[in-house]
């Protein structure tokens, strides 16, 4: 616990005056150097949360409140969408991915305009969603936050959800008739996120998360549908990543659908042990179909095109473990 408190306290401390919590810090030559640009997907207050419910620290509360008010501000200021959605800067054409899916598919035909983006919006909201949670126990007023979540939720619900694959899409992608769907992982986060009606949340589920023709690969879940014509054994255009089947786990619990994520986190577990014996290592990202990582490009068009070795980051074995288990009490 007090080594998760340190991490998000060393993450924050990097915040600028602006809001924005860079995305990237390099110790180079003994000192920290923060990429000033860009953040990555605000992920941070889901585990303020887990912590603050078993320490109820007010006092670390109350620090992560302020620091999630000013990334909230930096989001309205320069990611905002004339929608009302949220975009990363990945849309405008700049490659430093401040989704974190570099090369996505979504980005193949990239309208280099900011339009909303169905993780950064759902992201969004999210951090209003914590913030209106937080407000009460520090005493103050959460009106505004909670009418901003709901206006965030609407939208994902009734903008970016596509009746034919039964996945969220970028909204962009639905409303230009030159634009196809996409099988693309992120379409998943308003169910991460909660913010999918029940009725979505089990559709996601049942015609794409456990859909093997899609993303229920032998190592869930394949970044890319199996069905899509982009899917290609690349860095986030098919491999699987652990973090990533974490995060559709939690989701699935949160719409009462223990039986799925018992399915992927037994099935990731297993795979990454199998590989874990056979090369002594826990890797970045991993084959789809069960082959060797190794078997997996990066990024093709530099010098280091394979999985990095023992990529604990996106790696959260522990947690998908007790996790696990869990399901097996709400299965019973």
């Amino acid at each position: 616990l007090e080594n998760a408190r340190n991490q998000i306290l060393n993450n924050l401390a990097a915040q600028q005056s602006s809001g924005l919590v860079p995305g990237t810090i390099w110790v180079r030559g003994g000192k920290a150097v923060f990429g000033k640009k860009v953040g990555h997907p605000p992920v941070w207050p889901v585990a303020v949360e887990e912590i603050f419910q078993k320490d109820r620290d007010g006092k670390f509360l109350r620090y992560c409140y302020d620091a999630l008010i000013k990334q909230i501000g930096w989001f309205t200021r320069l990611r905002q969408s004339p929608d009302g959605g949220f975009f990363y800067a990945d849309i405008l054409g700049k490659d430093e991915w401040e989704s974190g899916i570099d090369d996505g598919i979504r980005f193949k035909d990239n309208p280099r305009k900011p339009l909303a983006l169905v993780d950064a919006t759902s992201h969004v909201y999210t951090l209003y969603k914590m913030a209106a949670l937080w407000a009460p126990r520090l005493g103050l007023d959460a009106s505004a936050h909670r009418a901003q979540a709901t206006r965030i939720k609407n939208l994902i619900q009734n903008e970016m959800f596509d009746q034919k694959t039964a996945l969220f899409q970028d909204p962009w992608r639905l409303q230009e008739k030159k634009q196809k769907p996409v099988l693309a992982l992120e379409g998943i986060w308003p169910l991460i996120v909660g913010a999918a009606t029940p009725e979505q949340a089990q559709r996601v589920i049942d015609e794409n998360i456990l859909n093997p023709r899609r993303f229920f690969t032998k190592h869930p879940l394949a970044s890319v549908g199996v069905e899509d014509p982009d899917f290609e054994l690349r860095m986030w255009r098919g491999p699987a990543w652990n973090s990533m089947t974490y995060w559709a786990a939690r989701g699935c619990m949160h719409y009462g659908r223990a039986d799925a994520a018992h399915k992927l986190l037994g099935a990731a577990l297993d795979q990454s042990a199998k590989h874990f014996r056979t090369t002594g290592a826990v890797w970045e990202f991993y084959h789809p179909h069960g082959g060797s990582p190794t078997d997996c490009a990066r990024k093709p068009y530099t010098k280091f095109n394979s999985p990095c070795l023992n990529y604990l980051g996106h790696n959260p074995l522990l947690v998908m473990a007790r996790l696990w288990k869990a399901t097996l009490r709400s299965k019973k």
